[in-house]
């Protein structure tokens, strides 16, 4: 029988006061590992941290910091790691805003870069020199099925985070060998705040309700529901976990079906 363990292992996961990136931290916690929150709404991240498990002693955080601020956020980020490290990196954060190819400029595109892109890269940079020595180390990326499938009204998302997919596939072959696995998570449409949202633009863009053009959503999916966030943080735990050693540098989906490519 298989049983996730990550006890003695520490865990950094963006964007955890909630949606997926809280189902995340949930279930890492409770597969014994120590789990840093990050997000930007301290009275969030302490409300979260009361709700991680610590039947197994370990030792939650949470570090402050706001992803939409590089400057900052590379301040914060840099000074944890000069005393703190992980062996598990969930680089997560919310999407940038929707729009079409037509509603955005060129601003947008670099505000998207630094939000998806540049806070990424900037992260693992510092996580990586540690896992080398412990010759472990899992770097999880909760990219999206638009790398796959541009998805209509986010082409900030589909563009940015087709970056992030291959730089993640580049960097997976150099550090194979030092025991670190890089793998990017597609997400497909999940019950999270974040459709929500996009659920009522997608609806205003359409002139449609908000009931039909999530009907629509659903109607799409071949499982015929929204994924549940604790599904997603299942496959996150599974891809931490010692089980996912020969799983390296891979797009792997998780979205019920959406995708209908190979």
């Amino acid at each position: 029988m298989m049983k996730i363990n990550l006890q003695h292992k520490k865990a950094l996961i963006g964007g955890s006061t909630q949606g997926l990136g809280k189902a995340i931290a949930i279930e890492l916690a409770r597969c014994g590992a120590s789990v840093t929150l990050m997000a930007r709404n301290e009275v969030k991240l302490q409300l979260v941290l009361n709700e991680l498990d610590t039947s197994l002693n370990q030792q939650h955080q949470y570090l402050v910091v706001d992803f939409y601020d590089f400057t900052s956020f590379e301040k914060i980020t840099t000074t944890f790691f000069k005393t703190n490290t992980v062996d598990i990196l969930v680089n997560n954060t919310n999407g940038p805003e929707a729009g079409g190819v037509m509603h955005k400029e060129i601003n947008d595109y670099q505000k998207a870069f630094d939000l998806l892109f540049k806070t990424t890269t900037h992260l693992t940079m510092l996580a990586i020199p540690q896992m080398k020595l412990n010759k472990f180390g899992r770097i999880i990326n909760t990219a999206s099925l638009s790398v796959k499938v541009p998805l209509p009204h986010l082409i900030l998302s589909n563009t940015i985070r087709s970056a992030v997919v291959m730089w993640a596939k580049t960097l997976s072959l150099e550090v194979a060998s030092f025991g670190i696995t890089v793998n990017n998570i597609l997400t497909g449409i999940f019950d999270t705040e974040r459709i929500q949202q996009l659920n009522e633009f997608q609806a205003k863009e359409k002139q449609i309700s908000i009931e039909e053009n999530f009907k629509l959503i659903t109607n799409d999916i071949p499982v015929g529901r929204l994924g549940k966030p604790e599904e997603f943080g299942y496959l996150v735990a599974f891809l931490a976990s010692e089980y996912s050693a020969y799983i390296n540098g891979v797009n792997l989906p998780i979205d019920g079906g959406l995708i209908k490519s190979i």
